[in-house]
């Protein structure tokens, strides 16, 4: 145990030991293990976009063991991906690597913004995971329905010793497109996360719309220009940065883009990364070496 790590998790008050510990397990895994900071690698994409979409650019993607085998390889953090995925290598990769199980998942041809719940947390604590991992949508009309959903499940989680990880997207109802990713819309998400007792919150890194009419004038009379501003609001909105927070890699881009997100989550005071399509939709070795530089900037050493 780090410095690093006690002082985070120090600030989780009336969270057990049990809990602690499998959130140290995730600090203290890899080569930024004790540092404070994070990667870890999502592998839900295929219940999300589809297979093809997924996987076609990097056929061995459509493997699990390679995106297990890609995450202990590059000394991530953690493993995050729905029930199939980690069962189908949950043996060979025993003890390896923390994993995260996605309970809920959703698919793209619906026509609500919704996810069914896909494993249990009996699940979770078969396969030895650290953590669940559960998507909530603010705005949509199913927001409130996931609420429940998730105050139980991370309830059971707790019982178990399992950390609970929110992922938080704004999404439907009022907001519009460009609101989805509004700066105040994105803080908002993140402390809705925190009060719904995440212990790691997922979210999209924001633009500098501000999309709530009621929300302008609180954020009048400050440049939202940076990005590295912008993440340190939303750690600010995670309980004055009381909570682990991480952001999305998002859609494929260019690596110097990615690695520019990564300075300004650092410089902001975020935890780090979670990125998946960014990584495993490119060739094995050219994802080693960016997972390599995104380390190597989380460790201030890019």
């Amino acid at each position: 145990m780090t410095p690093a790590v006690k002082a985070i998790l120090d600030k989780y008050e009336a969270t057990s030991p049990a809990v602690k510990a499998n959130l140290a397990r995730i600090l203290m895994q890899g080569r930024l293990g004790g540092t404070g900071k994070l990667i870890i690698l999502p592998v839900d994409q295929g219940f999300e976009h589809g297979p093809a979409r997924s996987f076609a650019i990097n056929p061995p993607a459509y493997d699990p063991h390679y995106h297990y085998q890609m995450a202990i390889d590059a000394g991530l953090s953690a493993y995050a991906a729905p029930l199939g995925m980690l069962e189908a290598g949950a043996d060979t990769f025993a003890g390896q690597i923390p994993t995260i199980l996605k309970v809920n998942s959703s698919n793209s041809w619906a026509t609500t913004v919704h996810q069914a719940l896909t494993a249990s947390v009996d699940d979770a604590v078969r396969l030895g995971c650290a953590a669940i991992g559960f998507t909530i949508y603010p705005g949509s009309d199913t927001i409130f329905e996931s609420m429940q959903q998730i105050a139980e499940l991370s309830a059971e989680a707790k019982a178990y010793g399992l950390a609970t990880v929110i992922w938080s997207y704004p999404r439907g109802g009022k907001l519009s497109k460009e609101g989805e990713l509004a700066l105040d819309v994105g803080a908002y998400a993140a402390h809705m996360a925190a009060l719904l007792g995440a212990h790691i919150i997922k979210v999209k890194l924001p633009s500098n719309h501000i999309e709530q009419g009621d929300a302008k004038k609180s954020y009048e009379g400050s440049d939202w220009s940076k990005q590295a501003d912008r993440v340190r609001h939303v750690v600010q909105s995670s309980f004055a940065g009381r909570r682990i927070v991480v952001f999305s890699g998002g859609a494929a881009k260019g690596a110097d883009a990615v690695y520019q997100d990564a300075r300004d989550i650092r410089d902001g005071g975020g935890n780090g990364s979670i990125i998946g399509r960014n990584t495993f939709q490119r060739e094995r070795g050219e994802a080693l070496a960016m997972l390599d530089k995104l380390v190597a900037i989380y460790k201030n050493e890019e």
